[in-house]
């Protein structure tokens, strides 16, 4: 089993909720090719500027994969600025484990993930992926929450 970081905007986090499903852009399929049943993510909300306001990253849930990736054009999820018109059609189910009632704060994190080598540019290990393997110690920090 793998554990993975899924990271997302507050957004997609609305609608992966709701549908119980993860998608990614064209540019990360063989990424998420390596995603199998019984693998469990955590779901990454991060940073976002709200007019003077900075919302932290915060992980908001946990959940298992129950399907194989498929490919659904579906547009489903909301496209972030300057990803053109994608659809983020790869996919898989999810069965959600535990949706937090308060999310965890990731920035408070950092000091103990095994992940996150280079602690004080932190966000290099996440800019530029749709999701990332992490250890199975620093899923469990965060599952406990």
């Amino acid at each position: 089993m793998t554990h993975w970081l899924c990271i997302t905007t507050e957004e997609n986090w609305k609608v992966i909720k709701k549908e119980n499903v993860w998608g990614v852009a064209e540019r990360h399929k063989n990424t998420i090719a390596r995603v199998k049943p019984g693998d469990k993510v955590l779901i990454y909300v991060k940073q976002e500027r709200r007019k003077n306001e900075v919302v932290e990253p915060k992980i908001v849930a946990a959940y298992e994969v129950v399907s194989e990736v498929f490919r659904d054009a579906r547009r489903i999820f909301k496209t972030p600025r300057g990803m053109g018109s994608e659809s983020f059609p790869y996919r898989i189910k999810l069965r959600p484990l535990k949706v937090f009632a308060k999310p965890v704060d990731f920035r408070s994190l950092i000091p103990q993930l095994k992940f996150i080598t280079n602690k004080k540019k932190w966000s290099g290990h996440l800019m530029g992926k749709a999701m990332r393997e992490i250890p199975e110690e620093d899923f469990e920090l965060i599952f406990k929450g």
